[in-house]
């Protein structure tokens, strides 16, 4: 699939490449996993991502590749698209077309790498739609990996959108809420303690969804991993 430095990569070459990856059993895999199909190659990341490195980013190609309504298409032109090339209106943008979560947490991947992307996360968790709401949750997940300079005060703001959503009992939104509370709690010691303050509150809400998220957080952010990971790094 990769091409030679002399070879373009223009929107007709990557989308053969892409038919020829492509299979049946990859695309019953990702049926699976809950992803749409009608639109897709069946191929797996693990060749989308050499991909990518071959084409180089080309934030041009990516708007391309996302235009075309391709499954796989639209993973690569996330994946082609650096974060200082994915403003908040053209994530919006893309946010609008999503109907899988693994095209949300792709891009909200990229997202929560550009400086000011938390801004988006209260007017993405108060939209209804399940996939937009998911990215709120997806976001504050990746800025807990990403953005190191981030401030606790950033996340101990976000304990209470979570609050609110933990009753969001479609799959795709709770486990991405769910996501977002270990993330956090697995971010610093202090911001642990808040964390984990809120799952065992959540572990016994009257509302069965809300029990889920929390009983599932408290027993990563209580495991012996995260706390002698935490600890270690407090001593660094």
């Amino acid at each position: 699939m990769p091409r030679s430095a002399d070879q373009t990569f223009t929107l007709e070459s990557v989308l053969n490449d892409l038919r020829d990856a492509g299979t049946e059993a990859n695309r019953a895999g990702m049926a699976r996993f809950g992803i749409e199909t009608d639109r897709a190659f069946g191929v797996p990341l693990s060749v989308l991502r050499p991909l990518a490195r071959s084409i180089g980013a080309s934030p041009d190609l990516a708007r391309e590749l996302w235009a075309s309504g391709f499954h796989e298409a639209r993973l690569l032109a996330i994946l082609l698209t650096p974060p200082r090339h994915l403003a908040p209106e053209l994530a919006l943008e893309w946010l609008n077309d999503i109907d899988s979560w693994d095209l949300c947490d792709q891009l909200t991947n990229v997202l929560a790498r550009r400086a000011g992307s938390n801004e988006l996360v209260p007017a993405l968790a108060a939209d209804e739609r399940e996939f937009v709401r998911r990215a709120a949750f997806a976001l504050i997940a990746w800025r807990a990996v990403h953005a190191k300079k981030a401030p606790d005060s950033e996340f101990l703001d976000y304990l209470q959108v979570i609050r609110t959503a933990a009753t969001d009992e479609r799959n795709f939104v709770w486990k991405a809420v769910h996501w977002a509370l270990r993330q956090i709690g697995k971010r610093s010691l202090p911001l642990h303690g808040a964390a984990l303050e809120l799952a065992e509150d959540l572990a016994v809400s009257g509302n069965r969804t809300a029990r889920k998220v929390g009983a599932a957080a408290v027993r990563e952010l209580s495991s012996e991993k995260v706390l002698s990971r935490l600890n270690k790094a407090q001593d660094v």
